[in-house]
């Protein structure tokens, strides 16, 4: 039997995963004084995470872009038209 109501839309609790590699680096002081400024700018509390959240972002990024694709780019900017088409108009 179906649970209604409140219990039926609750979802349920993602698992965190534990973090246990640390990861450590330096910053020159021009460095240091911009990601200090930008923190307080936005007023981010949470350094930590924003590191963390920044450098992932951009490497999701990169892996979205080089996944592999069936066309190159330059072939589907300019709508090049599948060698299938070329086959089945040669056999009219």
């Amino acid at each position: 039997m179906k649970k209604k109501g409140k219990e039926a839309q609750k979802k349920p609790l993602k698992v965190k995963e534990k973090r246990t590699h640390r990861v450590a680096f330096m910053l020159n002081d021009m460095e240091f004084k911009a990601v200090q400024r930008h923190l307080k700018k936005y007023k981010i509390t949470n350094k930590s995470d924003w590191y963390r959240l920044t450098i992932l972002t951009q490497i999701w990024q990169k892996l979205g872009e080089d996944l592999p694709m069936l066309f190159e780019e330059n072939e589907m900017r300019q709508g090049a038209p599948l060698p299938m088409l070329f086959a089945e108009n040669e056999m009219q």
